[in-house]
């Protein structure tokens, strides 16, 4: 049997981590098993066992390809020459939501207040996310509001928090929609 690339190999875990944050989102956490996950991916349980040692180890790597994806579009802004305002860069952030993602978000935190293994990644995650942040509202009092480097970091620190709790909030007032309230009419 032929090996996959690496290519192949990503393009492989981006297809069942895709349908994991599906699976997640419709049937939650705790109630979606292997079995759905290999349904709704159309792959058999071996190649998602080749990926992943179980469903925790998936759990964890949906939640870090969600992070990546933050970490990309927020290190564009803060590259931007012009890095969006707080205001401007919550509301591109709260127009990105996923719902589906954001249920998963949402089980994930409540799955961390029990499970210390996802306790570390959310922590992990929420500090990450809050130091990207950070650095996004520091570019933009340096390039934007011409503040010196060093009083921009120190500035920052209590913007870029409130803007991670307003997120937060936003992440979950969308989890907490009903499917037919995310329909536009």
């Amino acid at each position: 049997m032929p090996r996959l690339t690496d290519a192949r190999k990503e393009l492989r875990r981006a297809q069942i981590t895709e349908a994991a944050v599906r699976c997640f989102g419709r049937n939650g956490l705790e109630r979606t098993s292997i079995a759905d996950i290999t349904a709704e991916s159309g792959l058999s349980a071996g190649s998602i066992y080749a990926h992943y040692r179980n469903k925790a180890d998936l759990i964890q790597a949906t939640a870090r390809e969600v992070l990546a994806e933050r970490a990309r579009v927020l290190g564009a802004y803060a590259a931007s020459d012009t890095p969006p305002d707080p205001d401007d860069l919550l509301a591109r952030l709260t127009a990105a939501i996923d719902p589906a993602a954001a249920r998963v978000g949402v089980q994930t935190w409540g799955e961390a207040t029990t499970n210390p293994a996802v306790r570390d990644i959310v922590v992990d995650m929420t500090d990450r996310m809050r130091g990207m942040l950070h650095d996004c509202v520091t570019a933009w009092l340096v390039k934007v509001e011409h503040a010196e480097p060093a009083g921009a970091r120190e500035r920052a620190a209590p913007i870029a928090h409130r803007v991670m709790a307003l997120y937060q909030a936003e992440l979950l007032y969308t989890a907490l929609r009903t499917p037919a309230e995310e329909t536009p009419s």
